[in-house]
């Protein structure tokens, strides 16, 4: 009669050949398994759910992004119109400057007609009027230095206008820089914002496990106790010797005992392969420090990686996960 151990060595060695060739057998191991691992149109749900949540976060940055551009359109409107106010504030300085040219040059007409009439009065008496004549040339010198002195003070005007428009453009210039160096910093402050939110969703996250876990377990010890008889203990010990996590730690587990029955339970938001092994060392640790076969080891989370699934196939450890079903009884 072949043994337990060459019988498993026929199956791992001619199933998966089976399973190609042996429609019966694949149908038979199928229906064996389906319970282990969710079907397609659940799966096709969880993938449609993550899209939904990706596209209503992608739905409000957009929204986010849209505020900042109508605010940014809005100071674009708002230094527009300064430019324009600037703009006719320089058409009226034009103006006035057209103005103050045309009259001087009304008046320098004027004082030309003024001139050719006192040349022709000169001209008829020149020979009667020679002294006044030296008068009104002192009197020419003297206009000639108060045009002179017009010019002076009319350039100085000039010059005191372009000082004052290269102010006014370096002013601008200031106000165009400051405002960008409170954008820049309403940006920067956006993004230390944006990290603090993530921060604090992810602390969330972590407190929130750590309460559903709870939460569970709590309410899974009322309902055995008070509705089915079993007794649920939470066992809490030290590891000494390291022989869990390879230092000393405390060790926490719950157990329940039913009929006769020692069961160890570890109920986690989540398991992935290091802590699949580190529960199966926490049963050995129990073993072996009362001296109790336990009968069942069960890992219950609503996330189980795969390669922890794999893990806990190969050690003997019975793994519930949405949507798998808890039995307290032995079949």
């Amino acid at each position: 009669m072949q043994s337990m151990q060459e019988i498993k060595k026929a199956i791992m060695s001619d199933l998966p050949r089976m399973m190609e060739t042996e429609p019966e057998i694949r149908d038979f191991i199928l229906r064996l398994t389906r319970e282990m691992y969710a079907g397609k149109q659940e799966t096709n749900d969880r993938f449609v759910q993550m899209m939904e949540e990706l596209k209503r976060d992608r739905e409000a940055s957009e929204k986010r992004w849209q505020a900042w551009e109508k605010k940014w359109e809005e100071e674009q409107k708002a230094q527009r119109e300064q430019w324009v106010a600037q703009e006719k504030k320089w058409e009226a300085w034009e103006k006035k400057w057209e103005e103050e040219q045309k009259a001087q040059r009304e008046l320098w007409v004027a004082q030309e007609k003024k001139w050719e009439a006192w040349e022709k009065k000169w001209e008829e008496d020149l020979r009667s009027q020679k002294e006044q004549w030296e008068a009104w040339e002192k009197k020419w010198e003297e206009n000639q230095k108060a045009q002179r002195e017009l010019w002076v003070a009319q350039e100085k005007k000039w010059d005191a206008q372009e000082g004052k428009w290269e102010e006014n453009q370096k002013a601008q210039e200031r106000k165009w820089e400051e405002n960008q160096k409170v954008i820049n910093s309403m940006l920067q402050r956006i993004e230390e914002q944006n990290k603090k939110h993530d921060s604090s969703i992810g602390a969330l996250g972590a407190r929130w496990g750590l309460y559903s876990e709870a939460a569970f377990r709590n309410g899974l010890r009322a309902i055995l106790e008070e509705s089915f008889g079993v007794t649920v203990q939470r066992y809490e010990d030290y590891d000494y010797e390291g022989q869990v996590f390879g230092r000393p730690d405390q060790i926490e587990l719950d157990v329940i005992i039913y009929n006769g029955i020692l069961i160890l339970c570890e109920i986690k938001s989540s398991f992935d392969k290091a802590g699949m092994y580190a529960f199966w060392r926490k049963k050995n640790f129990y073993q072996q420090k009362h001296g109790r076969e336990v009968s069942r080891t069960i890992a219950i989370s609503p996330m189980i990686d795969d390669r922890a699934k794999l893990v806990a196939d190969e050690l003997g450890i019975e793994t519930y996960s949405y949507p798998d079903r808890m039995k307290l009884t032995k079949e």
